[in-house]
Parts: C-alpha cells; sequence; structure tokens
C-alpha cells in the first residue's frame, strides 16, 4: 500500500532531513509495564497503515507513504519521571529529533516513568497527522491500553485526491481548468515575490504552559456565551490585543486559526490519519470597543469559514507541485505576516476513568518546524480545566516579550470576567 504525498505533505517533510514535529502530552495515574503498551501501539499500527509506513522517493525524487510487508514497531523512548515539569523539557527535545523516515515509522512514543505518575505522549512528523488525527490516536490508545480486546475497527486510508474529492468535481472540466489557472497565478506571484536570501534566524526556542481552574473555565464559557461569540473568538481578541499592548507598532494585528477539514467534509473521517490545514485570519478594527470587536470578529469568521471550499482548495494547492521550492523558500526567508497562529482544540472528548488507570490530563499539543514564524497558542480544555501551550522562537518574539504577553491575555480575561460578575 503506498500513496504520493500531498503538496502540503511535501512541503512538511521538506528533503527529511529536519524536524517538524508534534507532540500529545498525557498524564496517567496508575502502574504500567512495556509489554502493555508496546501490544496497545501494534494495535494502533494494525488499525492506521500509515502508521506502519515509511517514505520513499520514486526515481523524479516524488516522496511516497509506503506500508512495508514486515511491520517496524513504533519506537519507544523511556525516560524516569523526576518531576512535574518534565514533560516539557522532554516535549522541545522531540521537536528537534528527525525522523529516519525510510526506515522507521514517522511517529514515537514517550514514556516518563514514574511509580505512581506517568507522562506520556506521543511525537509524530507533522506531514502525518494533524492535531485531530493526534487526538483519535490518544482516544484509541487509551482503550486498548485499558483493555486490548477493545474492537478499534481498521481505517481505509485515504490514498489519493480521489478519495477526498468528490468525482462530480473532481472529474469535472471546469473545476479542473479553474483550478489549475488559480495554482498558477499564486504560484507565479509566489515565485516572483521579494524575499531575503538568508532564512530568518530562529534563535532559541521556548514553550510557556498554563491552566485555568475549572471555575476560571466556566466563567469563560459563560461569558462567552451569554455575549454570543465562540471561546476561539473570545481569545484571538484578547491575545491581539496583548500582542498590541506589549509590541506596539511591531505587532501585526493578525491571528491565523486553523480550521479541521473534517467540519467541512464528509470523505475525512475523525479516524484518518492526515494531515492537511485550512485557515482564517482574523484581526481586531481598533475603532471598536471590546465587545463590539469580538461580534465582529465571530461575523467575519463565520463568513470567512463559509467561503472556504476544500475541494477546490484541495486541487488548486495540489497544482502547486512544480514551484514547491518557491513556496519553501518564501516561507523560511519571509517576513512574518501575522502575530501568531491560534489552535483551539475546544473540549478533549476522551474518558479519564478507565479499569487500570486514570487519565490524571491532557497537555495542549506543541509542534514546531522549519518553516518561517513558529509563534503559536493551542487551547485545549479537559475536565472542566482549559489548558495553554505557547510556543514560540527569539527570532521572532523575545521569550520575556511572550512572557508579558502572556502575562496580559491572563489578567485580561480575568478583567473581564470580573466586569461580568460586577454588572
Amino acid at each position: 500500500m503506498k500513496r504520493k504525498l500531498l503538496f502540503g505533505e511535501r512541503m512538511i517533510l521538506g528533503d527529511g532531513t529536519e524536524a517538524f514535529n508534534g507532540v500529545i502530552p498525557f498524564r496517567l495515574r496508575g502502574t504500567f509495564t512495556l509489554e502493555k503498551i508496546q501490544r496497545a501501539l501494534a494495535q494502533l499500527q494494525h488499525k492506521h497503515p500509515w502508521l506502519r509506513a515509511h517514505i520513499n522517493h520514486d526515481e523524479e525524487n516524488i516522496p511516497w507513504f509506503q506500508v512495508p510487508e514486515k511491520t517496524v514497531s513504533i519506537p519507544i523512548r523511556i525516560v524516569i519521571r523526576k518531576g512535574e515539569d518534565d514533560w516539557q523539557e522532554e516535549s522541545m527535545k522531540e521537536w528537534y529529533m528527525p525522523f529516519d523516515h525510510k526506515k522507521l515509522p514517522l511517529i514515537r512514543f514517550v514514556w516518563i516513568k514514574g511509580e505512581e505518575l506517568s507522562d506520556m505522549f506521543f511525537s509524530f512528523h507533522h506531514c502525518l497527522c494533524d492535531g485531530g488525527s493526534a487526538m483519535t490516536l490518544l482516544y484509541e490508545f487509551l482503550q486498548v491500553l485499558d483493555d486490548p480486546a477493545t474492537d478499534i475497527g481498521i481505517e481505509k486510508p485515504i490514498l489519493g485526491l480521489q478519495d477526498i474529492v468528490p468525482p462530480a468535481i473532481l472529474n469535472s472540466r471546469r473545476q479542473q481548468l479553474k483550478a489549475k489557472f488559480i495554482g498558477r497565478v499564486a504560484s507565479t506571484i509566489i515565485k516572483y515575490a521579494p524575499v531575503g536570501k538568508k532564512a530568518v534566524e530562529r534563535e532559541k526556542d521556548y514553550m510557556i504552559h498554563w491552566k485555568f481552574d475549572k471555575e476560571t473555565t466556566q466563567q469563560v464559557i459563560s461569558y462567552c456565551k451569554a455575549n454570543e461569540f465562540t471561546v476561539n473568538t473570545f481569545l484571538c481578541a484578547i491575545v491581539l490585543n496583548a500582542f498590541k499592548k506589549i509590541r506596539g507598532k511591531a505587532a501585526l494585528n493578525k491571528i491565523c486559526c486553523p480550521v479541521d477539514i473534517r467540519r467541512l467534509t464528509t470523505q475525512i473521517k475523525h479516524d484518518h490519519i492526515f494531515a492537511f490545514g485550512l485557515m482564517v485570519e482574523v484581526s481586531i478594527n481598533e475603532k471598536m470597543n471590546f465587545l463590539d470587536n469580538v461580534r465582529q470578529m465571530q461575523k467575519n469568521v463565520k463568513r470567512k469559514t463559509a467561503k472556504l471550499d476544500p475541494y477546490t482548495k484541495m486541487m488548486v494547492i495540489e497544482s502547486w507541485h512544480y514551484a514547491l521550492n518557491n513556496f519553501t523558500k518564501i516561507l523560511r526567508n519571509g517576513k512574518s505576516t501575522n502575530d501568531c497562529m491560534l489552535s483551539n482544540l475546544g473540549l478533549i472528548n476522551v474518558p479519564h476513568e478507565y479499569k487500570e488507570f486514570k487519565l490524571d490530563t491532557v497537555f495542549s499539543p506543541s509542534a514546531l518546524g522549519p518553516l518561517g514564524q513558529t509563534t503559536g497558542f493551542v487551547v485545549s480544555t479537559f475536565q472542566g480545566e482549559m489548558d495553554f501551550t505557547f510556543i514560540g522562537s527569539e527570532g521572532y518574539l523575545k521569550q520575556s516579550e511572550a512572557m508579558a504577553i502572556r502575562e496580559e491575555v491572563v489578567q485580561s480575561i480575568k478583567l473581564k470576567l470580573e466586569y461580568l460578575a460586577v454588572s
């Protein structure tokens, strides 16, 4: 079984020598054996063919996911747990560890082993899967770790664009010409866009993590419901205001928000191992007060999301393969066009109590790669507690500024909640 990498996957893979890894850490309360973990991971590989895949290049140097006849097990790295924050240190280590994609799967498992508490996480190459896929892996792993007899099914994998785009659209001559035309125009613009001669120096990377307790989390949710906007849009406004206050004229007043393609298609299932990103960009209007601003942003997000056409978008992007090097160059060498990315995974719908152990917490995932701006927030909510992971690089945003932005975000949210309580 094999398939060609799509354009976005190829761009993320690069030449395969640089890491572009995502991690999804979680904490379990209980005792475990290596054999049980290995068996659970083997069951995941049995269900999902691409968790067994390597990447090989054909005679035209085009990369393919290829499932070998003999399965290579998911590697496991074991670390002795010393403290509460070990998972952060080990996550950052995984950011920099390339995968030997010719010989091994594009996923590893890290076990930070303690006597009663263990921190664990999947580390995966971002060309293999996105946050949605990672959450599926977490859910299924815990199910089979607790009870190996659990039937998690067998994935029918996506083998190409024909498994995503409906035939009526994919085979339409009009749609093909439209996609090719738009793709050529976009890639030509990119080809001649001015960029620096050298890639932006990323310098030191960092991670900042914090949680809101259940009471504060519920207050945030109630505040957003009362004002008829989503938590995601509320957080975008808070973060943009924080960047403006801390960075002044250096702030760009733009945030990119990933949109899960599974929300817009019926072909890509929740348990497909797949990575394709759609984005919407939001800004604040400095002439409006906060509430009017967020409500207007919510309308803009709704309008932009409704206009997203995942099928045409994928066909357009697949016409860019010939310009791959140009796209990569502008991402590496070009100036940042946004302040950060903000990805809100929302409620993590994974059980927390099992027969053999308890899922103590899930930390918001993180990902880091070599293609441009690294500044990003990932937010998730598990067991009523909102969890924040803020990552960045000194070359784009100084850690001292990031800490000040984090403090401004927290204080701004608390002020909004206090105002709601008084009113």
